[in-house]
């Protein structure tokens, strides 16, 4: 495991941000999923949307959020997702624990969903996620959508 610093993102983390998400382009991602990342990187706030990055020698090199919805006692991870060239190195696991830990100090949040691919997926099922559904297809052509839930008991 190499050294990490966990914080915040800051607008000032937005082109660094993408060149993680662009280096996972087109496995994980679909080229035309760019704009929509663009878009949640706008409207990322404290509150209802934090969005955490992950640094290593003063550069990010993973990152990912939350959309909490209380009304709906749940919150769901959003654009987590690890620069292509730090894989396989724990990094996606800090992330979601990260993220995870974040949840269950949310007040009124009793679930956790996500959507992913199918080549993420049991990576989440490690956490204890379940599979709700799976649309093929559900991203883009090859890339299947998978629904995910994990009850938290607090």
């Amino acid at each position: 495991m190499i050294d990490l610093i966990i914080r915040p993102y800051q607008s000032s983390d937005f082109a660094a941000c993408l060149a993680v998400f662009t280096s996972n382009v087109p496995l994980y991602f679909a080229p035309e999923e760019y704009a929509d990342f663009c878009q949640h990187l706008e409207c990322v706030n404290h509150a209802d949307k934090p969005y955490l990055v992950l640094t290593h020698k003063d550069s990010i090199i993973a990152c990912g959020g939350l959309v909490i919805e209380t009304t709906k006692r749940q919150t769901g991870l959003s654009w987590g997702m690890v620069d292509r060239n730090f894989h396989g190195q724990g990094l996606g696991t800090s992330l979601t624990e990260a993220r995870l830990a974040l949840a269950r100090v949310t007040p009124n949040i009793d679930e956790v969903v996500l959507e992913t691919s199918q080549h993420t997926r049991r990576f989440y099922e490690g956490f204890g996620f379940t599979t709700v559904k799976v649309i093929p297809n559900g991203f883009a052509d090859g890339l299947d959508r998978w629904e995910m839930k994990l009850r938290l008991y607090k």
